[in-house]
C-alpha cells in the first residue's frame, strides 16, 4: 500500500512538470526570449534551443505525460484491487477516487496554470531537465514524426500564413492594455503598421484648395501671395493650373527679390508628380530622393487633383503637426444632444468612427464627407437641404466651390457617437 502511495505521488510530480512544460513552451513569448538572450542572459541562449526543436519536444512532453498519467492510473487500481482484497469495502474505492482528483487537480489544472503565467522563467530553470526527457523519449519521438508526415501526405496541409496587419494591431492593442506601451505609442505604431494602405487621393490637399502662382506674375504680387497665405512653397504653373511647371521656395524667392530681380524664373525647380493611387510610403521615398517637399497629384488625364506636401505625408505617422500659420479647426463639434457641426473634409473613416458606424470606408468612391454627401443626393447640395444616411441625418450648412463644408449631423436614438477620432480630432487649415 505504501509502494502504492509514493509511486502515484512520483507520477503526480512529473505529470505536474510535464503539463507545466507544455503550457510553457506553448506559450513562450519568443521575442522577449531572443531580447533577453541578447542582453547576455545565458540561461536565455539555452532556451532558444527549443525554437528550432518546439515541435518535437511538445511531442516529447505529451509522450511523457500520456506514460505517467496512465501509470498513475493504473496503480490506482491496484491501490483498490489490494483495498478491496484487505475487505476495506467502499474505503479503498473513496481512496482511488481521491487520488484521481490529485491527478487532475494537481498534476494538470494547477501546473499549467503555473506555467502559462512565466513560461520563459520556467523554461530556462527546467532547460535541462526537458532536454533529457527529449533525449530519452527520442526513438519514440522518431516514429511520432514518422507517423506525422505520413498524415501530412494523407491530408495536404496549407502553406501556413504570414501575420497579416490587423494580428499586428490586435497584438499592439494587447501590448498597451497589458500596460507595455502607451496610448502614444500605440497610436504611432498601428499609424505605421496601416501607413502602406493610404493612397495619395487619400490625403492630397483637393485643386480648389491649392495657392498657386502663374509663370510670369509680378514680383510684389506673388509676395503678396507669400504674406496671405504663410506658405513656404508654391507651384508654378504655365497658362493653366493643370500645366504646372515647377516649385518656387520662399526663402530663394525673398533673396532674389530684395536683390531687385524682375523675375523668379531662375529659382523654380522641378516639381514631383503623383498618380491619385500611389502609396504614400513610395511618394514619401521618391521626394526623400528628389530633395523635394512637394508634389503635384495629376490624373489620368494630365489635370491637376491637387497637391501632397512632406508634411501631409509625416502627419499619417505622428499626427497634426502645427504651425504658426495654421488656424485650428475642428472638425466635430457637439452644438447639442445628439447634434454635431462637422466640417465637410472630414475624412470617411474618421467620420465613421466618431459615429460609430460599422462600415468600411474603402467601399465608397468618396473619401470625405463632403464627396459621401455629393455622392448620396446625385448632385452638389444646396445649404439647408438634408439627406439620410445609416441612423443619421445630414443637414448642409454650407457650401463653397460646390463642395460642402459644413454640416449638421443629428444622430438617431439607436446610434451613439464615440467622441474618439484615431488620430487628433482638429483639423488644420
Amino acid at each position: 500500500m505504501v509502494l502504492c502511495v509514493v509511486l502515484i505521488a512520483i507520477c503526480v510530480i512529473l505529470s505536474a512538470f510535464f503539463s507545466s512544460s507544455e503550457s510553457a513552451l506553448t506559450c513562450l513569448n519568443h521575442i522577449r526570449l531572443k531580447n533577453m538572450a541578447g542582453e547576455g542572459n545565458k540561461r536565455a541562449r539555452g532556451a532558444m534551443w527549443f525554437e528550432q526543436h518546439l515541435d518535437s519536444m511538445v511531442t516529447t512532453i505529451l509522450i511523457g505525460n500520456t506514460l505517467v498519467n496512465v501509470a498513475a492510473a493504473t496503480i490506482s487500481v491496484f491501490f483498490w484491487l489490494e483495498a478491496v482484497s484487505l475487505n476495506w469495502g467502499a474505503t479503498g474505492a473513496i481512496a482511488a477516487a481521491v487520488m484521481f482528483a490529485i491527478v487532475i487537480v494537481f498534476g494538470e489544472v494547477i501546473p499549467k496554470n503555473l506555467g502559462k503565467k512565466r513560461p520563459e522563467k520556467f523554461v530556462m530553470i527546467f532547460a535541462p531537465v526537458l532536454r533529457f526527457f527529449y533525449y530519452l523519449f527520442y526513438p519514440l519521438n522518431i516514429v511520432m514524426k514518422g507517423i506525422r508526415k505520413i498524415l501530412d501526405k494523407l491530408f495536404k496541409e496549407k502553406t501556413e500564413q504570414t501575420i497579416t496587419d490587423d494580428e499586428l494591431i490586435t497584438i499592439v492593442d494587447e501590448a498597451q492594455t497589458e500596460g507595455g506601451l502607451d496610448e502614444y505609442e500605440g497610436r504611432l505604431i498601428r499609424s505605421a503598421i496601416e501607413f502602406d494602405d493610404l493612397t495619395v487621393v487619400d490625403i492630397l490637399t483637393p485643386r480648389v484648395e491649392v495657392e498657386a502662382v502663374e509663370q510670369g506674375t509680378p514680383m510684389e504680387e506673388v509676395l503678396g501671395v507669400y504674406r496671405e497665405t504663410g506658405y513656404t512653397r508654391l507651384p508654378v504653373y504655365k497658362e493653366s493650373i493643370d500645366n504646372v511647371v515647377g516649385v518656387i521656395n520662399e526663402k530663394d524667392f525673398l533673396n532674389i527679390y530684395l536683390d531687385g530681380a524682375s523675375s523668379f524664373d531662375p529659382i523654380i525647380t522641378p516639381v514631383v508628380c503623383a498618380t491619385p493611387r500611389m502609396k504614400i510610403s513610395v511618394l514619401l521615398r521618391r521626394l526623400q530622393k528628389e530633395k523635394s517637399h512637394l508634389a503635384v497629384v495629376v490624373d489620368e488625364f494630365g489635370g491637376t487633383m491637387g497637391v501632397v506636401t512632406m508634411e501631409d505625408i509625416i502627419e499619417e505617422l505622428v499626427g497634426e503637426i502645427w504651425d504658426e500659420h495654421d488656424e485650428v479647426v475642428e472638425n466635430f463639434v457637439k452644438t447639442e444632444e445628439g447634434k454635431f457641426k462637422v466640417q465637410g473634409e472630414v475624412t470617411l473613416a474618421d467620420f465613421f468612427e466618431f459615429f460609430n458606424i460599422k462600415k468600411d470606408a474603402a467601399e465608397y468612391d468618396s473619401v470625405t464627407l463632403s464627396g459621401l454627401i455629393a455622392q448620396l443626393a446625385g448632385k452638389v447640395p444646396a445649404p439647408g437641404e438634408e439627406i439620410k444616411f445609416e441612423n443619421l441625418t445630414l443637414k448642409v450648412l454650407s457650401v463653397e466651390y460646390y463642395k460642402v463644408t459644413e454640416v449638421e449631423v443629428t444622430a438617431g436614438e439607436s446610434e451613439q457617437a464615440t467622441g474618439e477620432m484615431p488620430k487628433e480630432e482638429q483639423g488644420v487649415r
